[in-house]
């Protein structure tokens, strides 16, 4: 019989942000309503760049200094990420992971958030805040896409661990974390109600 083993394995964290910590989805939703409210900068960085919706990510660098539930949020998020950093088994050099920024999405009907990476950071997720109906799921790409120019097309069936696009359905609540290299998308949002996230990105050093 023959052996196939699978190599180079690309790791995906779920798990629920209440598992270090509780923090009020009502209340991390209204403080990310209010602070796209206030921020007439990111409003303006959105509108000249033609982003759907709101983020913060262009605006604002102090959201745990702004709302006490977004430096909440950050411990709970260190806990996970070093969580993640263990699985990985990267050798950290007796350093630590270390939040480098932190911003809100509000990604209203009909918005697309397109096909990105997070360059100079180790370790990028998001959390969940609002997930209304119909509200897309995040799209990760194989990493090995533009090398595979000649190959067939997957089965539709074929396991997750080999498709070419994988979505993932998160839930208000849920913390996602990848290395930073991996592609990611948001599709388009098909609900009548907003996706609204809270993303970061980790750096060593």
């Amino acid at each position: 019989m023959p052996q196939i083993d699978s190599l180079f394995v690309t790791r995906l964290y779920r798990a629920a942000l209440s598992e270090h910590g509780a923090i009020s989805a009502d209340e991390l939703e209204a403080s990310c309503f209010a602070i796209a409210t206030d921020d007439e900068a990111g409003q303006q960085w959105c509108e000249g760049n033609d982003f759907p919706g709101y983020t913060s990510y262009a605006s604002l660098t102090d959201l745990p200094w702004r709302f006490p539930i977004f430096a909440d949020l950050v411990k709970n998020l260190d806990a996970h990420v070093a969580a993640f950093a263990e699985d990985a088994q990267f050798d950290l050099d007796g350093r630590k992971l270390k939040l480098e920024d932190i911003w809100i999405n509000i990604l209203p009907e009909g918005g697309i958030h397109t096909s990105h990476i997070h360059p100079h950071s180790v370790i990028s997720g998001t959390t969940y805040v609002s997930m209304p109906k119909g509200a897309s799921a995040i799209k990760f790409e194989d990493p090995r896409s533009q090398m595979m120019m000649a190959a067939p097309v997957r089965l539709k069936d074929a396991r997750q661990e080999l498709k070419t696009f994988v979505y993932v359905e998160p839930k208000v609540g849920d913390v996602l974390l990848w290395e930073s290299w991996l592609r990611h998308e948001v599709p388009m949002n098909m609900a009548e109600e907003e996706r609204v996230s809270v993303s970061f990105n980790y750096a060593w050093g």
